[in-house]
């Protein structure tokens, strides 16, 4: 079981992590990588908005997290 964090930013994010703790992987949109790595037991949080806009192209967000 992971937590996933999907578009958030600043305030969004310190304020998710107080609420959940701090992620296990962080996902700066949803995409067919993000999407990819959630697994049945995992929770995944979005952002305000985020679940509705999926993006079409993938993002490596190992690099900026």
């Amino acid at each position: 079981m992971a937590l996933h964090f999907v578009g958030f930013r600043n305030k969004e994010y310190l304020s998710a992590v107080r609420i959940f703790g701090k992620p296990d992987f962080f996902h700066r949109f949803l995409d067919k990588r993000a999407e990819a790595e959630f697994m049945p037991r995992d929770t995944v949080v979005f952002a305000n908005g985020s679940e509705n806009s999926f993006h079409e192209y993938t993002f490596d967000d190992s690099q900026h997290f």
